[in-house]
């Protein structure tokens, strides 16, 4: 009998992933300016032992004022590397890789915190005041939101620069893979996408232009990122909104990312009129695999699944089909850190302790042999 495909090793690049089982980055609001503080240690270290393949850092900004909130993690400073470096060393003394996703909130940014509502915030002044955001266009995220300011050509260059160097510090901190976001309306995403971008020049219009900008985000990282390691880009596959991206675009910056040395597309969808991550209105299990399968067919270019996957075997059906090359997992793995060891029991692995550290794989044995009819 054939080991699951969830459990048979990818390689991209010089990395080898044990499994195909990766954390997807989930943002914990708790950062101080931008520091990643002890309770992301905590968060981290739960997921440590699980046996995971990978597993992401949360939205992490190249810049200060390209946070989504206060509490956002950043990559802008060296001094928030070794917190971050405390992160990568745990998950890797236990075998996991490590990632981050790096990129600027955009038009969406200077936001409370999702338990305080996740609107634009109100106040103008005082610690946590809010600041000016931007975008391609003077267009808000919806009607009664902040307009952000149209950013300059030149202020564009600036950040494209700030990926770079964001790269060079997630370099230092340890990670093995760094993910630019280009999803969920922020910044690189309201670029691409028709319904906030309605510039004229060399970085709007045409669907070549509108991509313009995560293609040049793209080669920066991937010059200053070494040779072996991967790039992954998260993409909103479609807007889901009237006048927004279709599968098809996506596809065809999934062919251009390729040409610059991305690696992998993580395919979510959603975000450009609201916190798509947040509702729960058109969520159903694995709603968003349909995007990674089609864009792994057109672009020929690996992908990962992510939304809503929940059981084992629904995981290892998505694989077996060829629909993905990788399973991320979220809310699910929050509520279930050793979610991977029930897909061990569950999927047949030949050893499902093996996914386990040694300390608990003892004492899981024993039990399991309690539990035997």
């Amino acid at each position: 009998m054939s080991e699951p495909k969830l459990f048979s090793p990818l390689t991209l690049r010089g990395l080898t992933l044990r499994n195909r089982a990766v954390m997807s980055p989930m943002c914990q609001y708790l950062a101080v300016e931008g520091a990643a503080q002890d309770w992301h240690f905590a968060h981290h270290a739960r997921f440590a032992a699980g046996g995971l393949g990978l597993a992401f850092v949360e939205a992490t900004a190249v810049t200060r004022l390209g946070r989504i909130t206060y509490g956002c993690t950043g990559i802008w400073d060296d001094a928030q590397i070794p917190g971050f470096k405390r992160i990568v060393d745990t998950h890797r003394a236990h075998g996991a890789a490590t990632g981050i996703q790096i990129g600027h909130s955009g038009r969406r940014g200077s936001a409370a915190r999702p338990w305080d509502g996740a609107k634009p915030i109100a106040e103008t002044s005082g610690a946590e005041a809010a600041w000016q955001t931007v975008g391609p266009s003077a267009l808000p995220e919806r009607e009664g939101y902040p307009v952000p300011r149209e950013l300059s050509v030149a202020e564009i260059e600036a950040l494209i620069e700030a990926f770079g160097q964001a790269a060079k510090r997630c370099l230092a901190a340890g990670f093995d893979i760094v993910e630019i976001h280009g999803a969920h309306g922020y910044l690189i995403h309201s670029f691409f996408s028709p319904v906030s971008n309605r510039r004229s020049d060399a970085f709007g219009g045409t669907r070549e232009k509108r991509m313009r900008l995560a293609l040049l985000v793209a080669e920066t990282v991937r010059a200053v990122w070494p040779e072996d390691k991967p790039v992954f880009y998260r993409a909103s596959a479609v807007d889901n909104v009237e006048g927004g991206l279709v599968i098809e675009d996506t596809v065809a910056l999934a062919r251009a990312l390729k040409q610059r040395g991305v690696d992998l597309v993580d395919c979510s969808s959603g975000g450009m009129s609201g916190p798509a991550t947040f509702s729960t209105a058109k969520i159903r299990p694995g709603y968003q695999v349909p995007y990674a399968a089609a864009v792994r067919a057109g672009a020929e270019l690996p992908t990962m699944a992510v939304g809503a996957i929940l059981e084992p075997k629904q995981a290892e059906a998505i694989l077996a089909e060829g629909k993905a090359d990788l399973i991320a997992l979220g809310r699910q793995l929050m509520a279930e850190p050793h979610w991977l060891y029930r897909a061990a029991l569950e999927l047949g692995l030949a050893d499902p302790h093996a996914v386990l550290p040694r300390q608990y794989a003892f004492y899981l044995e024993r039990r399991a042999a309690v539990l035997e009819p």
